[in-house]
């Protein structure tokens, strides 16, 4: 099994969007089952609140449920526990550089060339779908 789990700032917007585009991937690819998929944030801003409104309205638009989605932060047993941990930008990176070790193998940007972008400051939840979903192909490349 391939544990996988995605992180931004609030775990409101871009790391629920990961964990759902993924688990949608895996089950359309009759895969859900080599697949443990969440998400998590660095801060505990949004702990306990549910996916931010237009993130759940992105998602489904392409058919995809977050219900039940609740924020909480990232924790050691996370790291100990997860194959890969996949960051949303830079800033992520520096507050998991304090949270967890440092470990280049299981803790990635999930874009090696760029930042997922933020709607949160942007309101362009299009452009985080596109980004995102484009990370989340590669990860089934990677371990389909």
């Amino acid at each position: 099994m391939i544990k996988v789990l995605f992180i931004c700032h609030g775990n409101i917007c871009r790391s629920p969007m990961g964990e759902y585009i993924l688990k949608d991937m895996a089950a359309k690819a009759g895969l859900s089952d080599r697949f443990e998929i969440a998400s998590a944030a660095v801060s505990r801003e949004e702990v306990g609140n549910p996916v931010y409104p237009p993130a759940r309205r992105e998602l489904q638009k392409h058919g995809i449920c977050c219900d039940g989605h609740t924020a909480r932060q990232v924790t050691l047993r996370d790291y100990r526990h997860f194959d890969r941990i996949y960051y949303m930008d830079r800033s992520n990176a520096g507050y998991l550089a304090r949270m967890l070790p440092r470990d280049p193998e299981k803790i990635r940007p999930l874009l090696a060339e760029r930042d997922v972008a933020d709607p949160w400051y942007t309101g362009d939840f299009v452009a985080a779908w596109e980004d995102i979903r484009e990370g989340c192909e590669r990860i089934m490349e990677e371990f389909a």
